[in-house]
């Protein structure tokens, strides 16, 4: 018996709102609709909020629906105004392309793209050549200023200022559905929370244009128990690019979410069943803690892979069980020239990019959140010598409780 897909999202708990809550669920008792999403190329990798998003494709993937992976080659240029207080800064035609390519290899890790089950297609090859005055005169002649304005993500900007360029995003992102209508079949648009002012104004486009019926649904941003966005850390966002976010930090992200959110996260991050995610959820006390690493060992083999996974796994446990070694863990060679040149742990800090600098590192330091070698370090200006490396020229420094880093003297 086929299962609705509508039924899984909303059990798993991606769904904000529907704009045909009864219209979309009988669309999807049946395999086969199309639906885009679209991901507008701001920087060359996606980021953990982008996952929720290729979770739902995947979803709508394995029911037997056509996800369509709608790259931003174009809106991009213009920049989104949704939920920012500023302008976005412009970006080179050359850098979305390579940020259109970038996004491509890494949702071909969660979206099954051979075969015409599913298609990426880019909003450049019918945006960036429009005729200016045909489309005023096309769409813009079905779009009220009036209504425009009452949207939310014009009202937060209007107070600051809001520029023509980005007025004209809205208009832009109602063609695409229009356009993937006409030209894929496509009936239906997912996005976030955010997206919603966007999404209605491409429905009442097809509707003024074809007098076609088609429906938008968002679902939950990735937040947190208390309401804030998940995903950053003191240093940056969490990509899934592992050269932006090492693989390693990857995986800590999730075995470090708070006991509150471990259960949100299995659900809409993960393929683990329902009934053992209400397993998972009875735990309590430190108890929880299994969860969490089942949450990142699955998080990471989704995006990273299994082998990728399975060393993150070994890593964190040999260096928490095995006092703070492991042969995979984090590493920073420095020079013995270097050593003799009264190098500073301060600066060791900056270097392995456990602090942004060395300022940082001192006032780390003094406040006796520096381990080496498991003895904490008092002495903010404390300079390296020899004697804290071990015979194969090793040392472990720990920042707080679960920052483990190796030094080792190179050569």
């Amino acid at each position: 018996m086929y299962k609705n897909v509508f039924d899984t999202l909303e059990e798993r708990g991606y769904f904000s709102q529907a704009t045909h809550r009864d219209e979309i669920y009988e669309l999807l008792s049946k395999p086969g609709v199309s639906f885009y999403i679209g991901f507008d190329p701001t920087a060359d990798s996606l980021h953990v909020g982008h996952f929720v998003q290729m979770m739902v494709m995947s979803h709508m993937q394995k029911a037997g629906h056509r996800p369509i992976a709608l790259m931003g080659g174009g809106t991009g240029m213009i920049g989104d105004p949704s939920g920012r207080t500023d302008m976005r800064q412009m970006m080179t035609v050359e850098t979305i392309d390579h940020n259109v390519e970038c996004f491509k290899k890494q949702m071909g890790k969660v979206v099954d793209f051979s075969d015409g089950k599913a298609l990426i297609v880019n909003n450049a090859d019918w945006l960036r050549n429009l005729n200016y005055i045909e489309f005023l005169r096309e769409v813009g002649a079905h779009f009220s200023v009036n209504k425009m304005l009452t949207a939310e993500c014009y009202k937060q900007r209007l107070e600051k200022g809001l520029s023509f360029l980005e007025f004209n995003y809205m208009l832009m992102q109602g063609y695409d559905f229009y356009y993937l209508h006409e030209n894929y079949g496509c009936d239906l648009e997912f996005g976030g929370d955010d997206q919603w002012s966007n999404i209605l104004a491409g429905m009442e486009l097809v509707r003024r244009k074809k007098g076609d019926a088609v429906y938008g649904l968002t679902f939950t941003l990735l937040t947190n128990s208390e309401g804030k966005k998940m995903g950053k850390t003191a240093k940056g966002a969490v990509w899934l690019d592992p050269n932006k976010t090492p693989v390693y930090d990857f995986y800590q992200y999730w075995r470090n979410v708070d006991d509150a959110d471990v259960i949100k996260c299995m659900k809409l991050l993960t393929f683990i069943e329902m009934d053992e995610i209400n397993e998972y959820a009875k735990l309590e006390g430190s108890a929880i803690n299994e969860a969490k690493k089942r949450l990142a060992y699955e998080v990471t083999k989704i995006i990273h892979g299994e082998e990728q996974a399975d060393i993150a796994k070994r890593t964190a446990e040999e260096i928490f069980e095995s006092a703070g070694r492991s042969e995979d863990m984090k590493t920073t060679e420095i020079t013995s020239e270097e050593l003799k040149g009264e190098l500073q742990l301060a600066d060791v800090l900056v270097k392995t990019g456990l602090m942004k600098s060395k300022g940082e590192g001192r006032r780390m330091i003094a406040q006796h959140g520096v381990y080496l070698n498991d003895a904490v370090v008092e002495d903010q200006f404390y300079v390296l010598s020899e004697s804290d490396f071990d015979a194969n020229g090793e040392a472990i420094i720990r920042k707080g409780k679960k920052n483990y880093h190796r030094i080792k003297i190179a050569g």
